[in-house]
């Protein structure tokens, strides 16, 4: 690199030069000493600046993104079944009545390959209430004797049958039933009325004796001699029959003065409506 003093004796030769041609010398301006090194120093910085600048790692702008709106969730639909209606055929013509037993009137009939739409059932399930597929009366009852059922029958509510006659029914003394040295009485119950009875309580009364049985059951069991019982009967249908056997005494009944208070209910548990009769008898 040049020195101070070298550049400074070639400014001077120059002006030899100059002056050595002849003619006026034109006035130089006083040279700064310094300049020179203060040329130096400037390009040594702008060099610096540079080599500082290129070595800079570049600095890369992070994009911008723009708010986007969140989609609402879609909604699932559920489809659900319509329950299919319940509906009745027959194997077998069968009449439709304003009541469930062959003792009502008739007021239609079901033909085999026909169907008619169900709308009740009975308390015992062999009838239904339906409409009638015959002019006349909108609804009436039929048998399940024959019957084919479709559709969802099986949550159908049970009606009560319509020109129902109060409940009401008859005693029949039987005869004295025996086993070993146990006695009884068998009697024969039989429904007057429109209605289903279910629960029977009785008492049984030695008038000679004073001594009596009572029992309470929601069923009908009669007693077979030394047979045992029968199977009960869950019901007393309309217009039906059922036999019952009284709680046992011990001694013979034989000629004794006997009496018995029956009471029957449309439900369960002696619960709906009871009716309550009695008899007198002598085995």
């Amino acid at each position: 690199m040049p020195t101070k003093f070298s550049f400074t004796l070639f400014i001077t030769a120059l002006l030899l030069a100059s002056l050595a041609c002849g003619g006026t010398a034109p006035v130089v301006p006083t040279t700064d000493p310094n300049a020179a090194q203060t040329a130096i120093v400037e390009t040594i910085a702008a060099i610096q600046i540079q080599d500082t600048a290129s070595a800079l790692p570049l600095i890369e702008a992070s994009p911008t993104f723009a708010p986007t709106d969140t989609p609402a969730p879609t909604p699932t639909i559920e489809f659900t079944t319509t329950p299919e209606k319940p509906m009745i055929s027959v194997a077998v013509d069968t009449f439709c009545r304003i009541g469930p037993g062959k003792e009502y009137e008739k007021v239609g009939i079901l033909l085999v390959g026909e169907t008619t739409e169900i709308v009740g059932r009975h308390a015992t399930g062999k009838y239904w209430y339906v409409r009638n597929p015959d002019v006349g009366a909108e609804f009436c009852w039929m048998s399940g004797e024959y019957a084919m059922l479709t559709g969802n029958y099986a949550m159908l509510l049970v009606q009560t049958p319509p020109f129902a006659r109060p409940a009401d029914f008859e005693i029949t003394y039987l005869g004295m039933g025996k086993c070993s040295n146990d006695f009884w009485s068998d009697i024969r119950l039989k429904s007057i009325s429109d209605q289903l009875f279910e629960s029977v309580s009785l008492t049984v009364r030695d008038l000679d004796t004073t001594t009596f049985r009572s029992a309470t059951a929601n069923d009908f069991t009669f007693v077979d001699g030394c047979g045992g019982a029968q199977e009960p009967a869950d019901y007393l249908i309309q217009g039906g029959t059922v036999r019952i056997s009284t709680p046992t005494f011990p001694f013979n009944l034989n000629s004794h003065n006997m009496s018995i208070s029956i009471t029957l209910c449309t439900d369960s548990d002696l619960r709906g409506q009871c009716v309550t009769k009695s008899i007198s008898y002598i085995p």
